[in-house]
């Protein structure tokens, strides 16, 4: 019925009205009830919290004049204990004004015994109260106190006692002076608790220690404090403001908390939150019933009008089922507002091109029948069903049967029954995702005699409204089929010899993608797994001659053969590499290059190995003769050019023989080590040091000039001297007769130079070695030598 009312769209426009003009109430409602509680919450904490202070501040005024008030008279009593203890019931009766102001009052005794009390009704008198904490508040401090609540012993009524000391004329304490207020009694506590806020609100007193007082709403005294209620509970730790919390029956309630000040109690003021935010709820019932009865009286009007406005849109309704039926051969025509004769304007077009396309379409089938009947692939159509309705000649020797036997018979069953499962799972596929059907089966042949491989597409005939059949298309690729399976046994073949090989192979096109790659390149290139489809040149960074080789250069440039090179990959590694590249169809836009790559490093590295050993004295580490001979004839070639002298330095080791003969040649050996690193420690990075044989040495000091390179020699000389070897007990060392040259531009070559220098460790021995001797240049050296 509901489904059925809503069927109308007078009914959904009504509806949809009624909907807003309730929602837009609803969002008003809200929207005024939280600003209205916000306000009103905020006048209730206010009016709370007001009744609380002025509570507690009352309170604390009455029982200020209280103690005052027994004070006074406490100091009044300046007599010796004798005396007051005689004299204390006819002042207990004295004091008119102190009965009016506490329920009971007494005189007690320095020991705590009663000595007398008004009324005598209590019947407290010689009753020892010395164990009551106020008696002991008050002997000890000698000050007025107030009581916590306690149970007097007169019908066990909770209590709570002023009191002040009395004293002599000494100052002696001979006792106090005692005000007790019952708790349930008929006094000012009893006033406050029947105070109310609001109608159901109400007051409490309590002592920080825990205990109520008083109780406007169970009238309980004497009884432990909710500590359940976390204002409560905070209270007794000294809270003084307002909270919103919940009462005892769990509902909501808005609580202001006071401290007092003359004692260490607290009045708190609670107020249901029901009745404080009482004229919200009275205002939300008076908007319900007048949005009912807005809503009673505007939805009959709304109806009606709607309904009025609607009718030309069912009439429309009837010309155009009538026009669909073809009673009706005119165009629709209707009066209405603008829409409407809008639609039966855009019906009136769509009729007259619906006339026009099934003109088209029918001229459009002919058309495709006479196309199909001479294309050399086969073409199948079928109905909704997957029927055959029409074969071109081209399918009919596909398959090796007439048209006549293909008529009304499904596709489907023309599929080998083995493929059949697999290929209607695509077509539902295809046909869920509106896609066209694309596959590749065996068909059979020649009345099952042979079976062809076709490479199938199907597509749906359909229009916006509904599927008509579809359209399939056949090419038989069973020679195509034959020549892939033998080009991928090919590939396969090649594939697994390349992939065998230590060489990197990879294939990249004119944008630098890889197109092949075997693992080894894959390792030069530092990718993981299949490096493929990625560019290559942004893998890595080749180098040779100092120069980075790119993409353009391999391009525009001829084939590569070998070609030593450096690779540096993604990951930082780096390798020496031996680079070959071969252009396939150069040029053209599918233009292809074949790189190899081999690792060239153990090559290298041997050719280092055996470079540093022609150069390299094997047991020191230093330069050979040979390596220092063309240093020494590089450093002549550029004294013109160097504004100090250079010097060139023998050292001829002293009495190095015995220790071989008495020590051992690994002695020996290992003395020459340690002179060598000694050498290479006294002079410069720039320096040449070299053994030259035995125990001759030399240095090449570029642009020294003569006095330094004297002073670094008798540095050497001493540091030689001091270098001592202890082997079994003995200790082993040498001297160092050295000689110094300078380099000119007049020395015809490195054997003169070495000549002077060598003359020079000469003549340091026939001194007695262990000396430094400078040999002077030729005449025409401008700089002196010294000696």
């Amino acid at each position: 019925m509901i489904k059925r009312w809503f069927g109308s769209l007078v009914n959904r426009a009504v509806a949809l009205v009624v909907v807003a003009i309730v929602l837009s109430a609803l969002m008003v409602t809200i929207a005024g009830s939280l600003l209205s509680q916000g306000e009103l919450e905020q006048q209730a904490e206010i009016q709370v919290e007001t009744i609380a202070r002025l509570v507690a501040g009352e309170l604390d005024d009455k029982l200020a004049l209280r103690l005052e008030a027994l004070n006074h008279v406490a100091e009044s009593f300046t007599m010796d204990e004798t005396a007051f203890s005689a004299r204390a019931k006819i002042l207990i009766r004295q004091q008119i004004a102190l009965q009016h102001l506490f329920d009971g009052l007494y005189l007690i005794g320095a020991s705590g015994q009663v000595l007398a009390e008004y009324p005598e009704a209590f019947r407290q008198t010689g009753l020892d109260i010395s164990h009551r904490g106020y008696f002991r508040d008050v002997s000890q401090r000698l000050t007025p106190v107030i009581s916590e609540p306690y149970a007097a012993n007169y019908e066990e009524s909770p209590t709570i006692m002023i009191a002040a000391p009395v004293f002599d004329h000494r100052q002696k304490f001979i006792g106090m002076i005692g005000g007790a207020i019952l708790l349930k009694g008929e006094n000012f506590m009893e006033e406050f608790a029947s105070i109310h806020v609001g109608k159901t609100g109400y007051l409490s007193v309590a002592t920080r220690s825990g205990v109520a007082l008083a109780h406007g709403r169970t009238g309980e005294v004497m009884v432990p404090v909710r500590v359940e209620n976390p204002v409560l509970r905070d209270a007794m730790e000294g809270f003084e403001g307002t909270r919103p919390t919940r009462n005892d029956s769990g509902d909501k309630t808005i609580m202001s908390v006071q401290q007092m000040a003359q004692v260490p109690w607290f009045v708190a003021a609670e107020w249901p939150a029901r009745e404080a935010f009482a004229p919200i709820t009275r205002m939300a019932d008076a908007f319900v019933w007048t949005l009912l009865g807005v809503i009673a009286l505007f939805a009959p009007l709304a109806l009606w009008r709607f309904r009025r406005l609607m009718a030309p849109l069912q009439t429309l309704g009837v010309q155009i089922n009538e026009r669909h039926l073809g009673i009706r051969n005119n165009p629709v025509d209707v009066s209405g507002g603008r829409e409407i004769r809008q639609v039966a304007q855009i019906f009136n077009t769509v009729m007259d091109e619906r006339d026009e396309v099934l003109g088209s379409l029918a001229e459009r089938e002919a058309f495709f029948r006479s196309l199909t009947q001479s294309a050399p692939i086969g073409i199948v159509q079928t109905d909704v069903l997957g029927r055959i309705d029409f074969v071109n000649p081209a399918f009919e020797n596909l398959i090796g049967r007439p048209a006549s036997e293909l008529q009304h018979t499904y596709l489907i069953a023309g599929v080998y029954e083995p493929d059949r499962e697999v290929v209607l799972a695509g077509w539902k596929q295809a046909l869920k995702n509106n896609e066209v059907f694309r596959g590749r089966f065996r068909i059979p042949s020649r009345g099952d005699r042979e079976l062809i491989w076709g490479d199938v597409m199907t597509s749906v005939i359909e229009t916006q409204d509904k599927a008509l059949g579809s359209i399939t298309v056949v090419r038989d690729i069973s020679r195509e089929l034959e020549v892939e399976e033998a080009l991928r046994e090919e590939q396969l073949r090649a594939e697994n010899i390349l992939g065998v090989l230590q060489e990197g192979v990879l294939m990249v096109d004119v944008q630098g993608r890889i197109r092949y790659a075997n693992h080894a390149a894959c390792q030069f290139l530092g990718a993981e797994g299949d490096c493929a489809r990625q560019n290559f040149f942004d893998l890595v960074v080749i180098l040779a001659n100092e120069k980075v080789l790119s993409l353009t250069e391999f391009l525009d440039g001829e084939n590569v053969d070998s070609l030593y090179a450096t690779l540096r990959n993604q990951n930082g590694r780096i390798f020496d590499i031996d680079l070959t590249m071969l252009h396939i169809r150069q040029g053209r836009h599918n233009e292809r290059m074949v790189f190899v790559i081999r690792d060239d490093s153990e090559r290298r590295r041997e050719e280092q190995r055996l470079s540093w050993e022609a150069t390299h004295d094997s047991l020191t580490q230093l330069l050979n003769r040979r390596a220092f001979s063309a240093s020494l004839v590089k450093c002549m070639g550029e004294v013109s050019h160097q504004s100090a002298r250079s010097v060139l330095m023998l050292i001829d080791l002293d009495y190095f023989k015995p220790v071989n003969d008495e020590g051992g040649h690994l002695l020996g050996d290992d003395l020459l080590k340690r002179l060598a690193d000694l050498f290479k420690d006294a002079v410069r990075q720039s320096d040449t040091v070299a053994r030259l044989g035995g125990d001759e040495f030399g240095i090449i000091l570029p642009a020294c000039g003569l006095e330094r390179a004297e002073a670094l020699a008798e540095s050497i000389r001493a540091r030689v001297e001091g270098l001592r070897i202890e082997r079994d007990g003995r200790s082993f060392g040498v001297t160092a007769s050295i000689g110094l040259t300078g380099l000119t531009s007049s020395d015809s070559g490195p054997r003169e130079v070495m000549s002077r220098a060598d003359e020079g460790s000469y003549i340091a021995k026939s001194r007695g070695r262990n000396a430094v001797v400078v040999v002077p240049a030729p005449p025409d050296d401008p700089e002196p030598a010294v000696s």
